[in-house]
């Protein structure tokens, strides 16, 4: 699904009157009525008193469409409008004229504190105050206005965005936001759904769909993707009945230092779950033994140092590679790793010490293979890239750190998100239960085996988080948030291949909180 940009939005919106032969007021027309009509389906009829608060722009217009239908068929609603400027839009105008033919109770008039209304906890709050252009700070009376919503502990609904919140810039006062319990987004999700520090003023979201042209939501690139089970389906690769595990790439993890070979254990038996034909560990030699005894599939290389890897030779050709997950970084080693990539000809996944090592010494960035996958927690993305000031700052800085190198970055969090320059792919799936050690190996195996079988590196990268995530999904009702083990995430590896090709039983309304963090 993509996420268009508030440019874009616009520019859709103005093709769609166009080609549609529509006005823009026939537009917000669409908009409010569906609104409404969502709002019809759960209430049916029920007295509960809404009070619906319009701006003076074009999404207090859609609240103004709200309220009439509200209005005519016959429920409790309580209309303000919150007199935030002097420039009124026409489809607000319009649209005012139009509540007011309907009801003798004209839109109130909210132009400073003493003017806000009593609000109880079992009401319900319809926030349509600003949109998706507002570009600078609220007053300090629609300031207290929004605390007002929240002090009152009742249901609150946005309409397209909470107000108070830029759709492309972070929040400066949190006290100018609007909290909402539910956001109506038109046409498409919001950016700042995804992101921490703005996901939290909607706990829930729902797209509407308002008949915005479709040719232009088909043909037109946008910078931010949301990837869920419809957009991976298509890249997933089927097995012919005569193939051999030859045909599947044989995947190399190099890492493990004494007191961290599990990590290698992890990321190799995920590489295999997932389905590569072969696996070889390149491991300390004290790893030895751990390895062949928890993976009897896989085979092993050690180094001659029991405790640490001080060299990396192998005379094998593998698919991809895997390699930092326990690694460590001891001198001998990351002058190993230096050596590493200066011979290096295979596609790549750094994880964990390899992004270590790299931060430590960024000429070695240099030497990544086009499209190397690099795979960081958020500490280690600061390591690598800079601290940011916020979300979006730290995404600004992580594309032109993928295109100065030419690599993919993965964000693991709440959100994986997953940057190749300028485009920006967010995954849908995990939940809290994977913020646990270990879960960052898993998708280094998981990511590495996939390149094996075939997939591009942005595939890969895409196919890996989704399936990470969703094994993690498939596997909660058995061990819940606090006793998810990353082992456990592996077993469900199988299941999430499954789970691809059934059908649901209902099409989710929304999106749940979750966590894909290391």
């Amino acid at each position: 699904m993509k996420l268009f940009s508030k440019e874009q939005i616009y520019e859709g919106d103005r093709l769609t009157t166009e080609r549609q032969n529509i006005s823009s007021t026939e537009l917000m027309e669409r908009a409010g009525t569906g609104i409404f009509n969502w709002m019809h389906a759960r209430m049916q009829g029920a007295q509960v008193p809404v009070h619906v608060f319009c701006g003076i722009g074009n999404n207090g217009g859609d609240g103004l469409v709200l309220a009439r239908h509200l209005v005519t068929h016959g429920y409790n609603v309580i209309t303000y409008v919150v007199n935030c400027g002097d420039n009124r839009s026409k489809d607000f105008l319009v649209n005012y004229d139009r509540i007011k033919n309907v009801t003798k109770d004209w839109p109130a008039l909210l132009k400073c504190k003493e003017d806000f209304p009593e609000i109880h906890k079992d009401d319900i709050i319809v926030d349509a105050v600003f949109g998706i252009g507002l570009n600078r700070p609220v007053d300090d009376w629609i300031k207290n206005l929004f605390q007002h919503f929240k002090a009152s502990r009742a249901f609150t609904l946005s309409i397209d965005i909470p107000s108070g919140v830029y759709s492309d810039k972070a929040v400066e006062d949190e006290n100018g936001v609007v909290y909402a319990n539910y956001t109506l987004s038109f046409q498409s999700p919001k950016l700042i759904f995804f992101l921490p520090e703005t996901a939290k003023y909607t706990i829930q979201w729902e797209v509407l769909d308002i008949g915005i042209d479709r040719d232009y939501l088909m043909n037109t690139e946008t910078e931010v993707e949301l990837i869920s089970k419809n957009e991976v389906l298509p890249m997933y690769k089927p097995r012919d009945r005569f193939s051999h595990k030859g045909h599947f790439g044989h995947g190399l993890i190099i890492g493990g230092s004494y007191g961290k070979m599990g990590a290698v254990v992890l990321a190799t038996k995920s590489l295999l779950s997932v389905g590569a034909g072969l696996s070889t560990s390149y491991i300390p030699k004290s790893g030895n033994l751990i390895l062949q005894t928890s993976i009897p599939e896989a085979m092993t290389l050690t180094d001659a140092s029991d405790d640490y890897i001080a060299h990396i030779k192998f005379d094998l050709e593998p698919t991809a590679i895997g390699i930092g997950v326990g690694l460590g970084t001891h001198e001998k080693t990351a002058e190993a790793f230096k050596q590493f990539l200066n011979n290096n000809k295979a596609p790549l996944v750094l994880d964990a010490d390899a992004l270590n090592i790299l931060s430590l010494n960024k000429a070695l960035l240099e030497l990544l293979p086009k499209n190397a996958i690099l795979t960081p927690h958020p500490k280690e993305l600061e390591r690598l890239i800079g601290t940011w000031s916020d979300d979006f700052d730290k995404l600004k800085k992580t594309e032109a750190f993928s295109e100065k190198y030419n690599i993919i970055i993965i964000i693991k969090g709440a959100h994986t998100i997953t940057v190749q320059g300028k485009k920006k792919y967010i995954n849908v799936t995990g939940n809290p239960g994977m913020a646990t050690a270990g879960s960052g190996d898993v998708l280094t195996g998981m990511i590495t085996g996939l390149i094996c079988q075939g997939y591009s590196a942005i595939e890969a990268a895409l196919f890996g988080v989704y399936l990470h995530g969703r094994a993690a999904d498939l596997v909660l009702e058995d061990y819940g948030y606090q006793s998810l083990l990353a082992s456990h995430i592996i077993d469900g590896i199988a299941e999430a291949y499954i789970d691809l090709f059934k059908q649901p039983d209902s099409a989710p309304e929304k999106e749940d909180d979750n966590d894909d963090d290391d």
